[in-house]
């Protein structure tokens, strides 16, 4: 089971989009989380078309966390998506309830770390760094922090100086969870290759950009046959699974020893 957070430094890049899409693709269970502090719930507007919602609400949600009774009630919050394996957990809906919600993020982290025998992964989509009410607990608990960035230069300029924090944040706590980049547009106008240079983290998969494909999570226009941006999310669904399989064997001596 791992908990995978996507976030951006800067514009829109596609972080809902990656998030919705991989869990779409992901060939396990999964549950796209939508962490944005924006509010507005995109992925119930965009996605859902504003026709389907939960059963219980995010705010639902927080009051049963203060009932006791947050593990319970947390899968009658998840609306499944038909012909996959993943559930969304809708977020807030006004900027309000995306302050509200900082108190429960940490509490579903240890309800989503229960879900280990179920074979499981959570992805997060956890908006813009720098927010307000962004989730920074959910950065702490994570396995894996993907930071996705277009590739022109102010993207890469708003992306750098989070990267540079990331890494001094790793040296200060060697345990915490590696970062890596998901590069939006490869060559439009930088490549790969530079974006990791100028970043100093590894890109860990490139998406092309795709309208068609993407407004198929964005705005839940229909599918596209054999879309570019449905090979790219299964490729990119890959390479971040093989990282995290690297992460858990350089971490496993140190915790048997």
């Amino acid at each position: 089971m791992s908990i995978i957070v996507f976030t951006s430094a800067s514009g829109s890049p596609g972080v809902t989009t990656t998030t919705l899409g991989l869990s779409c693709t992901w060939p396990r269970q999964a549950i796209a989380v939508e962490a944005d502090p924006v509010g507005g719930s995109s992925m119930l507007a965009g996605y859902f078309r504003g026709f389907t919602a939960p059963s219980l609400s995010l705010v639902d949600l927080l009051m049963a966390h203060r009932g006791g009774r947050l593990a319970e009630q947390f899968p009658e919050s998840l609306i499944r998506i038909q012909g996959t394996n993943a559930s969304v957990l809708p977020g807030p809906r006004s900027h309000a309830q995306a302050y509200s919600a900082l108190e429960l993020w940490e509490p579903l982290a240890w309800v989503w770390r229960a879900l280990e025998s179920s074979e499981t992964d959570v992805l997060i989509d956890a908006g813009r760094l720098g927010m307000e009410s962004f989730a920074h607990h959910l950065l702490q608990t994570a396995d894996l922090v993907v930071l996705v960035t277009r590739t022109d230069l102010p993207s890469l300029a708003a992306a750098r100086q989070w990267a540079e924090r990331a890494a001094a944040d790793r040296d200060l706590r060697p345990e915490s969870a590696p970062w890596t980049v998901v590069a939006v547009g490869d060559g439009r106008p930088y490549s790969v290759r530079e974006v990791s240079s100028v970043l100093g983290l590894p890109v860990v998969a490139s998406l092309g950009v795709d309208p068609r494909g993407a407004a198929v999570y964005s705005v839940g226009a229909t599918r596209a046959r054999a879309s570019r941006l449905q090979k790219d999310l299964v490729a990119c669904g890959q390479k971040v699974r093989e990282m995290i399989s690297d992460v858990d064997r350089h971490l496993a001596p140190k915790e048997q020893s």
